[in-house]
């Protein structure tokens, strides 16, 4: 890492993010590789157990995704399982993501090293690595709790996605109340040992999500989807634009379709399959309907 690389961003500095001022034990100084969104309305943290099941590595990059997708800004700690997939989910959403680590951010201090490669993509899709360590300090044990408290003081709200019942993510959790921020949580089997943290969280007060709407909905941010929608449908060719119309009344069969719309059976399935793999419509027992949103 070169000179030019690393960045310190004081407290006193107009650079400093204004949402991290806020709260008590601000750390005196960033360290930072990559570039800090300005802004800090759309941070948002999704963290989680390092033992992560398939169930919670699929939520956490499907959310991470979809939000970025929205133009939020992905905050996490870095560490393999639910962290790691929350910032893949933001880069495949073509959005910057945060890492915050609890070592310095030089290569050779960076932990897990597992993910120095997305600590590289993470930079060079816009987004930022930074830690209140000096680089070539070294992970320790104390200050992955530490740097917690950052990651939730970066963040309007914080969703833990899997979470044993004595989790580092549940230590999120509980320094984001502190700060003031929302907690949110996704349930899990009675039987997952990884959903005992986030099970209790959600009997204790924060909100339940099983969809971004859930997160959309307490910020009252509902429109970014609507937004969204607007600009896929506008961006739609007009043959598309007839299927989509068409299927948009009710559930119809691919034979019907081809019916109203008189286009070849090849042309029609070519623009359902287009259609489907966007997300804008879904097959359910032979009849394409649009995605319930």
């Amino acid at each position: 890492m070169s000179e030019k690389e690393l960045k310190i961003i004081k407290k006193s500095s107009r650079d400093y993010p204004q949402i991290l001022k806020e709260i008590s034990r601000a750390p005196k100084q960033l360290y930072v590789r990559g570039e800090l969104s300005k802004n800090h309305d759309l941070n948002f943290a999704i963290v989680g157990t390092r033992a992560a099941s398939e169930y919670g590595k699929t939520l956490a990059f499907k959310i991470a995704k979809e939000l970025s997708e929205l133009g939020f800004n992905i905050v996490s700690g870095l560490a393999l399982g639910i962290d790691t997939q929350a910032h893949l989910g933001a880069l495949a959403g073509n959005g910057k993501t945060v890492a915050v680590l609890g070592s310095g951010i030089d290569d050779a201090s960076i932990f897990p090293k597992e993910n120095l490669k997305l600590v590289k993509k993470i930079i060079e899709a816009g987004g930022a690595v930074i830690s209140e360590y000096e680089p070539q300090a070294k992970s320790e044990i104390w200050y992955f709790p530490e740097r917690n408290r950052i990651i939730s003081g970066l963040s309007r709200g914080v969703l833990v996605v899997e979470a044993p019942e004595k989790s580092g993510a549940l230590i999120t959790a509980n320094m984001a109340l502190e700060q003031n921020r929302e907690v949110f949580a996704i349930p899990g089997s009675v039987f997952s040992r990884n959903s005992i943290g986030t099970n209790n969280l959600i009997r204790s007060g924060a909100k339940m999500v099983t969809s971004v709407d859930d997160i959309l909905e307490e910020f009252n941010l509902t429109d970014l989807k609507i937004t969204k929608e607007k600009r896929e449908i506008e961006s739609l060719t007009d043959e598309e634009k007839q299927i989509f119309n068409i299927i948009i009344k009710e559930p119809t069969h691919i034979d019907k379709i081809c019916e109203i719309s008189k286009m070849p059976v090849g042309l029609v399935m070519s623009i359902v399959s287009v259609l489907e793999i966007a997300g804008i419509i879904k097959n359910i027992d032979s009849k394409f309907t649009v995605f319930p949103k």
